[in-house]
C-alpha cells in the first residue's frame, strides 16, 4: 500500500534536515543535499512503519495542509 506523507526539508549551513509531518514518533533525518535528506527520511519512514506498525500512521484526513510562518519575538 502506498501512502502520501508531507515532508519538511530544511536547509542549514552544514546540510539538510528532513522530517515528516503528522507521523507519531520522531523520524528526523539529514543529508549533505536535499535529495540525500529526502531519500534518508523516506527510508526512515519505511523502517518506522515496519518496526512499529501502521497504527502509528496518521489518518489521511488528519493533515490537509502545512504552513510556514515567521514571527519576531522580543526576548
Amino acid at each position: 500500500m502506498a501512502r502520501q506523507f508531507k515532508i519538511v526539508v530544511e536547509k542549514h549551513s552544514d546540510g539538510y534536515v528532513a522530517y515528516p509531518l503528522g507521523l507519531s514518533g520522531i523520524v528526523v533525518r539529514e543529508g549533505d543535499s536535499y535529495e540525500e535528506a529526502l531519500a534518508d527520511v523516506k527510508s526512515a519512514i519505511r523502517f518506522h512503519i515496519e518496526t512499529f506498525g501502521d497504527q502509528l500512521l496518521p489518518d489521511d484526513a488528519a493533515l490537509v495542509e502545512a504552513f510556514i510562518a515567521e514571527a519576531t519575538i522580543s526576548v
